[in-house]
């Protein structure tokens, strides 16, 4: 199992440069990604939020091993035509080192749909997160994107450079277990990331499902645990990606570094 440092870009960690030299720190102690949440605001006492991309980019400047990506993002808040081009480019600039986590995103903790005019059910944001991974795909390849959509319209766009990894970025789909949709998108790319995952035979019921679903081939299951999680079961149970799970209220640089200077397990 690979380890992650999974960290809410919130007050201490909404500056870029600190989290950039987190990122250096955690390529030193042998930690195997860096991934970052994706929101533009979160409830009390949270008041300082960092755009994930722009930390990203931060963190790629300074590494040349670990792995790097939004965990998750939801489409729906994202244009997709934008997200084609800083997705390619951020996979250039790392040398191919970009993981895409998706999803359709929650009004729960931030109101960042509702204070913000955009879609509010969740069957419209499922249906905008399909549309966007479809026109993603399709950028990704280097040929022209003809797409007419309920929700997005590209007309005869191509899209370069291409990402360095082929045949795209990888995208991992978020879900809460159980959900038979989202299980279903995650079968059809390349990861699943269970949400709020409350013990390993979950874990296990869904990964079963998913490998019915798709078949046998290379596949990634992302588990969001505390530091100091007895992380075998869940190995047992079918993850391939711990990532570290920090309260994002409370979360502090020091608290960050004391997990990251303790390695990942070996």
């Amino acid at each position: 199992m690979r380890s992650a440092l999974w960290l809410p870009l919130f007050d201490q960690l909404a500056d870029p440069r600190t989290v950039a030299r987190l990122a250096a720190e955690a390529e030193e102690h042998g930690w195997h990604a860096l991934f970052v949440w994706d929101h533009v605001r979160w409830h009390a006492p949270v008041q300082a939020v960092a755009d994930p991309w722009v930390t990203l980019t931060a963190a790629a400047m300074v590494t040349s091993r670990l792995r790097l990506g939004p965990m998750i993002t939801p489409l729906a808040r994202r244009r997709p035509v934008k997200l084609a081009r800083e997705t390619a480019t951020l996979d250039l600039l790392s040398g191919g080192r970009l993981t895409l986590g998706v999803g359709v995103g929650s009004d729960r903790f931030g109101a960042e749909y509702s204070a913000t005019g955009e879609a509010g059910d969740e069957r419209t944001r499922g249906a905008m997160l399909d549309e966007a991974l479809s026109i993603l795909t399709g950028a990704w390849s280097g040929e022209p994107v003809r797409h007419h959509g309920t929700h997005y319209t590209v007309d005869d766009v191509t899209f370069l450079p291409r990402p360095v990894q082929r045949p795209g970025v990888p995208v991992w789909v978020g879900g809460f277990p159980g959900k038979q949709r989202p299980m279903r998108r995650a079968a059809r790319h390349d990861g699943y990331v269970p949400v709020n995952l409350e013990h390993p035979d979950q874990l296990a019921e869904a990964a079963a499902v998913i490998a019915g679903l798709r078949g046998p081939g290379p596949y990634d299951i992302a588990v969001e645990l505390a530091p100091g999680t007895d992380l075998r079961p869940y190995e047992a149970a079918g993850a391939t990606w711990w990532l570290t799970a920090f309260d994002p209220e409370s979360v502090t640089v020091d608290a960050v570094r004391g997990v990251l200077k303790a390695g990942p397990p070996v």
